[in-house]
């Protein structure tokens, strides 16, 4: 780090007279006086109305900015700026810092600016003038007013500070947003990925698609036909540059077509990337026949499967077992000598979104959920009739995401997953484990979240990984915390000293390794909290050793840890028919305009005309996802997330019998 003093010659608050087409403006100069990056440094300027300042009668003396052009970014920021002052006494003067490059080199990505510095609580706009790839030269600092002419059209961007914020105020949160390499002295090449299923809409894949885009990467969709990016005229095909349409079913011939589809493009594919969990170990195979970056497919294999992912731990593995169907159940249990402890989890192998899990109190639950979880996969594409069992964990569940790199932890972070209906003590053989809410950061004491963070590591170390971006489930057993109501608000807090007499050392119990991003929702919530992308961090990844620079770069978090407590909420379904409500989450959010701000994203999975199948369906799809925020209180989150849980409604046209 270094200061970002500009030089003490540049006259402090000296008046500035702008020559444009809308009259003379003033604009006045100030020193910032913040530590950034050695690689920037900026320049605060404030922009008043020609109404509020007098101008010199002699102003041959009044330094002058020719710049009265639009044909650059930057004239035509200032033409804006302007504008928005034109002739208008009252206006509040614009305080504006451009930055600017002090080190020669290529840029991470074009929209780092807008990515680390999004809600900010100090800005009220980012404007970039990067574009992909680009590299810049080292910008000397200013040594007199009038060298403004020489240094604005070579700003890399300027921050639009809100008006009630200072450029004092704006200095620490600039020095906790930018500290990373944002500028690498590697040279980056233009790359090509193969994207193998495109997901369902653009509203859960578009912030990954446009990241693909700031990292100079161009974007090969494989898909089904008909998929909503197929169509070259359609308001998304800017996403991508070519779309191919192949069977992408995850069966054992997907590998092959992989490759046939990549082997046919007239241009070089650099990498493939998947982020559906069925098709990942078939990528894999598809990578190395081609010769591109990958991880081996059998470790892909043992991720996938629940019961070779629990038979490879240290902790837990003799309390479970796997059975290959359920007609092995009664065998299983004549040729065991001691009697089953119980509550125990039935899931299938294969899975995901918690469907077919189930908690069971005795034998005659156990064969009960056995044959469902067994049924649930019998006829796809990979059939899978096998299940696990293992024990219930009555301790804290999490989320735990890592980006590996050869083994080394590169970020992770830890999200608390609240209980789940099943998690109730009286909770029956039918209730599920589908989330209820995961809140970042975790309530965990800090020693579990280190016990967590390393065993995890070794979990995914132990089936053969080396590098990836992985998420993890957890639970914690004999944890020091557990959920209690208190204020009327379920939360993280210490145990009493009767549940907490004879406690253990805790234990991580991995529930599964998921060897992807977490799902688009929670992978932009930690992006809006922690300012790292895992997105963008998968698609390095998958162009191999070339990529580590900016691999390592990107996957610095703020410096001071996550702007805000997030809630990534779940509604669930509560009843079974046919929904009514167009978009229930944006009804919710005009009636209830008090929250919107505290709602930084979205996502209704369940719109009007789709059909509800209630809470007691095999598969469990959710009606939306909300992250909801507090900068300051994770009580205060909680408490918002429980006015959102009481009053978001929605109309259904008819009950399902």
């Amino acid at each position: 780090m270094s200061s970002s003093n500009t030089n003490p010659s540049l006259v402090r608050d000296c008046l500035l007279t702008v020559n444009t087409s809308l009259g003379y403006l003033q604009i006045l100069p100030t020193i910032p006086t913040s530590k950034v990056p050695s690689s920037i440094w900026s320049l605060d300027v404030l922009i008043q109305s020609k109404h509020k300042v007098s101008i010199a009668e002699d102003g041959e003396h009044t330094p002058r900015l020719d710049y009265s052009g639009t044909d650059s970014p930057v004239g035509a920021f200032f033409l804006t700026a302007l504008n928005a002052l034109k002739d208008n006494p009252t206006a509040v003067p614009v305080q504006l810092r451009f930055l600017f490059p002090s080190a020669c080199g290529y840029i991470s990505r074009s929209d780092f600016l807008q990515q680390r510095f999004e809600f900010s609580e100090y800005i009220s706009k980012v404007t970039s003038f990067l574009a992909p790839l680009q590299s810049v030269s080292a910008v000397e600092q200013a040594s007199n007013a009038s060298d403004l002419n020489r240094l604005l059209p070579k700003a890399i961007g300027v921050l639009t500070l809100k008006s009630t914020i200072s450029f004092q105020d704006l200095d620490a949160e600039f020095n906790n947003r930018l500290s990373f390499e944002w500028l690498l002295p590697t040279t980056l090449l233009p790359r090509r990925i193969a994207w193998v299923q495109g997901r369902e809409d653009s509203d859960c894949i578009e912030r990954a698609f446009n990241a693909a885009a700031v990292l100079g990467i161009s974007l090969v969709i494989l898909d089904e036909a008909g998929h909503w990016l197929q169509d070259p005229a359609s308001p998304w095909a800017h996403l991508r540059e070519a779309f191919i349409e192949i069977d992408i079913s995850s069966d054992d011939g997907l590998a092959e077509r992989v490759v046939d589809a990549v082997r046919s493009y007239p241009h070089n594919i650099d990498g493939i990337v998947t982020i559906s969990d069925v098709r990942l170990a078939s990528i894999a195979r598809a990578c190395a026949i081609l010769g591109l970056p990958t991880e081996r497919a059998e470790v892909y294999d043992i991720a996938a499967d629940k019961g070779r992912t629990r038979m490879l731990e240290t902790v837990g593995v003799e309390e479970s077992f796997v059975l290959p169907d359920a007609d092995s159940l009664d065998f299983y249990l004549a040729q065991k000598k001691e009697p089953l402890k119980f509550p125990l989890v039935v899931k299938p192998v294969i899975g995901w979104c918690s469907d077919c899990v189930s908690k069971v109190r005795s034998l005659p639950e156990l064969a009960f959920a056995v044959r469902k979880a067994s049924a649930r996969h019998a006829n796809s594409p990979k059939p899978s009739t096998a299940v696990v069992v293992e024990p219930y964990v009555d301790g804290p569940e999490v989320d735990a995401n890592l980006v590996l790199l050869d083994g080394e932890v590169l970020f992770c972070e830890i999200s608390d997953d609240f209980p789940s209906p099943a998690d109730s003590k009286d909770a029956g053989v039918k209730a599920n484990f589908q989330e209820t809410q995961n809140v970042m950061p975790s309530g965990l004491p800090q020693i579990e979240q280190d016990a967590i963070r390393s065993a995890m590591r070794d979990s995914i170390l132990r089936q053969g990984f080396k590098s990836g971006v992985f998420h993890c489930e957890a639970r914690v057993r004999n944890s020091r915390v557990e959920y209690t109501t208190q204020y009327e608000v379920l939360d993280l807090a210490v145990k009493t000293n009767e549940n907490a007499t004879g406690l253990e050392e805790p234990q991580i119990y991995l529930h599964e390794i998921n060897a992807r991003p977490p799902g688009y929702l929670e992978s932009v919530a930690v992006m809006l909290a922690y300012g790292v992308d895992y997105y963008a961090l998968r698609m390095l990844l998958a162009l191999g050793p070339e990529e580590i620079p900016r691999l390592r770069a990107l996957s610095q978090p703020f410096l001071e840890g996550p702007q805000f407590h997030l809630s990534l909420m779940i509604i669930q379904q509560t009843r079974a028919g046919l929904m009514k409500t167009p978009d229930a989450t944006k009804e919710f959010l005009e009636k209830h305009t008090a929250i919107r701000a505290n709602v930084v994203d979205y996502y209704t999975r369940k719109k009007g005309g789709d059909m509800l199948e209630g809470p007691d369906a095999e598969a469990l799809w959710w009606i939306a996802f909300l992250s909801v925020v507090d900068r300051h209180s994770r009580m205060e989150l909680l408490k918002r997330v429980e006015f959102v849980q009481e009053n978001f409604t929605y109309e259904i046209e008819a009950e399902k019998p």
